[in-house]
């Protein structure tokens, strides 16, 4: 925590959330395991937060770690009180409830660093150090208390406390009795730097204190993010190659790419909620009951506004991160695999612990086991038996990788089987994302949720005679990864027919072609109880006692009926990502014609998410819902989209050329754009705008806008 300076005044920093208006932050490198860089500005002061893990014979359980906290003044000579100073606070929690003990002696000494020591059962023994060449005065505060979320608001209050007796801006030096979480003021004249040091197991006899302190600190400490930083740069050229594909300014929002979607992988613990069936009869009101406690290691697709787990996004994130670190990959997806249910169900969002629901409006909390997500981790898996079958890893990753294969097939197994039984449509391979609201009289088009596109236009009515394409393309990725995963063991397994008749099924082109392609339009459309004439109008409604006021409501002026969806966008194009059109289909250049035309989907930053042809392009979904997929450009499915002209820009076929031609294009104008913006802003963007290419929606997505890295190095399935 930091204090910073808003509208002249000081403001507590502590959550990464925008609404504190920092001018830039991220980390500009991270390893995903014992170093990472960050930089913060935050009005005139420039904070850079570097850390390092250790594990040496003498070191505890976890090993020991450091902290530089170097602060300077940003473009200004810092001429007012206020940022002529920096207050920062160190907070150690111990989430046991262990008590915590305040370093003996005076704080801000310089000759005793210690701030701080405990115990722990896992960890042993362990103590806390600072170390500064600067002239630092230190204060602390001592709290017990089982919550971590809202220390922000405990410190402020000593604070406040402190200045109103005795005009003093400093924790009061005293603790609650047995204190699990201890805070550390630091305060300086800016500019200076710190050292925080971390040591375990120093119980021991052979434990070494004070040296592993001096190794960890000062111009030693130095030399070590020096020589990581020299190790990061060595292995993100290694594994992405991107000196002669791109430019530096390129290499430098890369490196920004991989460093915070590494630096955004935590580890959460909680029970979700679970919404029950509106015929359930409960005593309470809360119609839902609560998950099994569970634990999930993982990316988040961004800190400030989504600190959280969601089954759609990891998918894509892995793309990423196994590249970089295999075994933290398969950590991660196994951590996700463990939390599917007995009938084979994961909830698509994970909001675990009392952090992660403070930052989710209640009503969104409850997860609807009917409803399903699109099984991304399967473009992944996907990738690692390619990764197998041509050799690609050494023998231990080899060995890993097929050992995870060989534990988690039975949770993939049940994944399959939970969308085969539960996302079925009517008709043999006709699949469609349940939760569609059918009821609803303010949508213009009823959101499905569930398939991660949100707003995306399906049928106008909802019904069970839909057929949603891109289902029907996920579960042909998923039955061709468990087809391959029951080849790699065959002698263990007697699945691998059954899932090879599904792929012949969900790949067969004509029965693709009856079920969803449109000649008029040369598309692929889902199919459902539809009209295009669907419109949002305001109405006078009588509320109260007779009192009047104004309403948007859905208004439909034709009956519907069963038909082709015709709206082109992402969505139509996944037979063209799922590579199941033959490369020398008159029907492959027809996908090549929509995506290349300007007055469809094409843009010079991007394509976008549906057609400006579409009858509710960029049209508000309510009063309140703003288009979402209705035109801005995302990554994710730019990336899909071009590594399949990549693929068939290499495939024998009379596209060949028009592919590679397209393909040059559309990566060229995501580069340069994703780089253009993050330059511009310091920040990564959720989405961009169809129209000017500005980044919109969450700042600082470093989830799947990380792919940008992928397409710079062109690293495709």
């Amino acid at each position: 925590m930091w204090l910073g300076i808003q509208d002249g005044r000081y403001s507590m920093r502590h959550f990464c959330q925008d609404s504190d208006g920092l001018a830039q932050y991220g980390w500009t490198d991270h390893d995903g395991r014992t170093y990472g860089h960050q930089v913060i500005v935050d009005q005139e002061m420039k904070l850079a937060t570097s850390f390092l893990k250790s594990k040496g014979e003498d070191s505890g359980y976890g090993g020991d770690w450091a902290v530089r906290l170097d602060v300077q003044n940003h473009k200004s000579n810092g001429n007012d009180e206020l940022s002529r100073s920096a207050h920062l606070f160190f907070y150690l929690a111990d989430e046991e409830g262990n008590a915590l003990t305040v370093g003996e002696d005076t704080l801000g000494t310089y000759e005793n660093s210690l701030l701080a020591s405990g115990s722990r059962m896992d960890v042993g023994s362990w103590q806390l150090h600072l170390k500064s060449e600067d002239d630092l005065e230190v204060h602390y505060s001592g709290f017990k208390t089982p919550h971590i979320h809202n220390l922000s608001d405990l410190v402020q209050e000593n604070l406040g406390l402190q200045v109103r007796k005795f005009n003093r801006l400093q924790l009061p030096d005293s603790s609650e009795d047995y204190p699990s979480i201890l805070v550390f003021q630091i305060s300086a004249k800016i500019p200076f730097k710190v050292d925080i040091t971390f040591v375990s197991g120093t119980g021991l006899e052979s434990s070494r204190v004070e040296k592993r302190v001096s190794s960890l600190t000062g111009t030693s400490l130095t030399s070590q993010l020096k020589e990581k930083q020299r190790e990061f740069d060595s292995k993100f050229e290694k594994t992405f190659n991107l000196a002669d594909k791109v430019d530096p300014e390129s290499i430098i929002a890369g490196k920004a790419a991989i460093g915070n979607l590494l630096g955004g992988i935590g580890y959460f613990f909680g029970q979700s909620k679970i919404a029950l069936p509106k015929d359930v009869n409960l005593a309470s009101q809360d119609n839902s009951i609560l998950y099994w406690p569970a634990e999930l290691y993982t990316a988040v697709p961004s800190r400030p506004f989504f600190p959280r787990g969601f089954l759609w996004d990891e998918g894509f994130h892995q793309l990423l991160i196994w590249r970089w670190d295999t075994r933290i990959s398969l950590d991660i997806l196994g951590h996700w695999l463990d939390l599917m249910n007995i009938d084979g169900w994961i909830p698509r969002e994970q909001i675990l612990g009392a952090e992660a629901l403070s930052k989710v409006p209640k009503e969104f909390v409850a997860q609807l086991p009917s409803n399903g997500n699109p099984p991304t981790l399967f473009l992944v898996l996907r990738e690692l038996l390619h990764g197998l079958k041509k050799n690609q890893f050494t023998a231990p990753e080899s060995n890993e990788i097929s050992s995870f294969l060989k534990q988690a097939f039975v949770r993939l197994e049940a994944w399959f089987q939970w969308f085969n039984t539960t996302q079925s449509g009517k008709e043999i391979g006709a699949y469609y994302w349940h939760g569609r609201d059918h009821t609803t009289t303010r949508q213009l088009n009823p959101q499905t949720l569930s398939s991660g596109f949100d707003d995306y236009p399906r049928a106008s009515h909802p019904s069970e005679d839909e057929r949603h394409v891109d289902l029907r393309c996920w579960m042909l990725l998923a039955a061709d990864c468990l087809h391959s995963i029951s080849k790699l063991f065959e002698e263990d397994n007697k699945f691998g027919k059954e899932y090879d008749t599904t792929v012949k099924m969900l790949s067969d082109f004509e029965i693709l072609n009856q079920m969803h392609y449109d000649d008029a339009y040369g598309a692929y459309f889902d199919f459902g109880n539809h009209t295009e004439k669907v419109r949002l109008r305001w109405k006078e409604m009588m509320v109260g006692h007779n009192y009047p006021t104004r309403e948007l409501l859905r208004e439909v002026l034709e009956t519907p009926k069963l038909r082709l969806v015709p709206h082109i966008g992402y969505v139509s194009l996944f037979p063209f990502m799922g590579r199941i059109i033959p490369a020398d289909s008159w029907i492959l250049e027809k996908q090549l014609d929509l995506i290349s035309n300007r007055s469809i989907l094409w843009t010079d930053f991007g394509l976008r998410s549906l057609a400006k042809t579409s009858s509710i392009y960029m049209k508000h979904n309510t009063e309140h819902d703003a288009p979402y997929w209705r035109g801005p450009i995302w990554m994710n499915m730019n990336y899909m989209i071009l590594s399949s002209l990549y693929h068939y820009s290499t495939e024998d076929g009379p596209y060949r050329e028009k592919a590679r031609t397209i393909y040059d294009d559309l990566r060229g104008n995501l580069i340069r754009n994703v780089v253009r913006n993050y330059h511009k802003t310091g920040f990564f963007w959720e989405q961009f705008d169809q129209r000017n290419g500005k980044g919109k929606g969450a700042r600082v997505f470093t989830g799947w806008t990380s792919l940008v890295l992928l397409i710079m190095a062109e690293a495709y399935p």
